[in-house]
């Protein structure tokens, strides 16, 4: 048997020197600061819990390393995942429930078992026949629903809906009752992303630090924004002023949880969880290849079809969601080096 084939890890792990370490532990570091906040706003994204994101961010990340064949793809949770979740368990039970955990576990194993089924098949080159057009209309659009879902938390009103009219229909009634404190903390946390994207770095740049860091501090301007708006919500107590916070995470590592075997409900996801796992692969095909190629590398669609199933299956067997390659961490993962 040739373990390099289904372990990747073996033949392309580099032989560490200090610099090379240090710079893997940079990376490591400010990779691992953006997947917390980030975990956390999509599995309530998703209608999680918000440690639900946590658990698919431990176990997954370590299956990933071992089976896939990207040097610089982030798996865990991402947005259209997220989005996809939480419409497939919408019509089956309610936002944040028991019953609806456990869809998103089941969901996550379901779409683990199918994407590990089609690495073995080898069926890695149907990715050169999907329409890109198709797939970046597919991810545009649900940036929109994404972005427009959102806007409920930054007026700090309650709005519902799974698509762009419902949602919005539903905000024009409840814009009456904006929170004040909300908007502030979200309209100011809005321009400080967009001055940072470009004016930070010039700034970086103008003070003395070498460019290829300007640029991944400008990177890890999402953490500055997460980081500053905690201080300011602790300092002056936000939430007595009606500012919604994240509250009490529970303590410890994933337990290790069991699928529903409820074949009814097997049936009812199953073209979701086909649905997660197509467009998940295509997602971090894409990300991964294109990243690959910047370094003259390649990687492997069929075994990333492995490691990406095999990284589902961890996040649904630690009570996790559905995990695929996210593009924001693993440009900075990427940039830095």
């Amino acid at each position: 048997m040739n373990l390099k084939r289904y372990l990747p890890i073996l033949d392309w792990a580099p032989k560490y020197g200090r610099e090379q370490a240090t710079s893997d532990l940079v990376a490591a570091i400010i990779v691992t600061v953006m997947l917390i906040p980030q975990s956390l706003a999509y599995a309530l994204l998703a209608g999680l819990p918000a440690q639900v994101g946590l658990y698919a961010s431990i176990l997954p990340l370590v299956i990933y390393a071992v089976f896939g064949t990207s040097r610089t793809l982030s798996v865990g949770p991402v947005a259209v995942a997220s989005l996809m979740t939480a419409a497939a368990l919408a019509p089956l039970a309610e936002a944040g429930t028991p019953e609806y955990v456990s869809g998103a576990i089941l969901l996550a194993v379901m779409s683990g078992l199918m994407l590990t089924l089609m690495g073995v098949f080898r069926l890695g080159f149907l990715a050169n026949f999907l329409s890109h057009p198709v797939i970046s209309g597919f991810i545009t659009a649900s940036g929109i629903v994404i972005a427009a879902s959102q806007l409920k938390h930054i007026f700090g009103i309650q709005a519902s809906g799974h698509n762009l009219l419902a949602i919005g229909q539903s905000l024009i009634r409840s814009i009456g009752d904006t929170n004040p404190a909300t908007l502030a903390v979200g309209i100011g946390a809005l321009l400080f992303l967009v001055l940072a994207r470009k004016r930070l770095k010039p700034l970086l740049m103008a003070v003395g630090l070498a460019p290829g860091r300007a640029d991944i501090l400008t990177k890890t301007a999402p953490i500055l924004a997460v980081l500053a708006t905690t201080l300011v919500a602790w300092q002056f107590q936000l939430d007595a002023r009606g500012v919604r916070l994240v509250g009490d995470v529970p303590r410890g590592l994933p337990e290790l949880a069991l699928p529903s075997l409820d074949m009814g409900l097997w049936q009812q996801l199953a073209v979701s969880a086909l649905l997660i796992s197509v467009v998940g692969f295509v997602e971090s095909v894409s990300v991964g290849q294109t990243l690959a190629a910047k370094r003259r590398q390649r990687i492997d669609p069929d075994q990333e079809l492995i490691g990406l199933g095999t990284a589902n299956l961890g996040a649904g067997f630690s009570g996790g969601m559905p995990v695929t390659g996210g593009f924001s961490r693993s440009v900075v993962n990427f940039d830095a080096g």
